[in-house]
């Protein structure tokens, strides 16, 4: 039968093992937490020393920091100067993931409308003016106060300007 023994040398890392069994994280981000893990706690985390000491380049770092940010290993707060401008982003590291805050949907802004001073309405051409035809309303739903009976005009209305042409090759 085979013995085996471990060794115990100095500088042996102790953390959970809650990261390294769960399976929605791939083994890289396993891997780069464990190392992020046995880092001195004054270690200055940047992507770029991160790089130094693997063999990924920045960009693999940057996305595996941000799969463990999205699992809730890592927590980013951006940091502001006194005048509000961004000056950087904190990290803080957690064994185990952190709830996530609820994540908003992106604010649909709507258009405002802009007045351009340089161009008057006057100075559209007659052939502008008329490519506006206000009486094509078929997308629009409009319901009459007095209904058409349904034993007269049954044929579909007349659709202005939403002609699809073929083009022949």
């Amino acid at each position: 039968m085979a013995v085996f023994r471990v060794e115990r040398n100095k500088g042996y890392t102790v953390m959970s093992n809650h990261h390294l069994r769960n399976k929605e994280l791939t083994l890289k981000a396993k891997g780069l937490l464990s190392q992020m893990l046995s880092l001195p706690e004054d270690w200055d985390y940047i992507l770029a020393g991160l790089s130094l000491i693997n063999r990924e380049k920045i960009d693999a770092i940057r996305e595996t920091v941000r799969e463990l940010e999205r699992a809730g290993y890592i927590v980013r707060s951006r940091e502001r100067d006194e005048k509000g401008r961004l000056r950087g982003a904190e990290y803080v590291i957690y064994e185990q993931p952190q709830p996530q805050p609820p994540k908003l949907d992106l604010p649909t802004l709507e258009n405002p409308t802009q007045l351009n001073k340089e161009i008057q309405r006057t100075d559209l051409q007659k052939t502008d003016l008329s490519t506006t035809d206000l009486s094509s309303t078929h997308s629009i739903p409009i319901h009459s106060l007095n209904p058409l009976p349904l034993e007269q005009d049954t044929a579909e209305p007349e659709r202005k300007g939403t002609e699809v042409f073929k083009q022949s090759l």
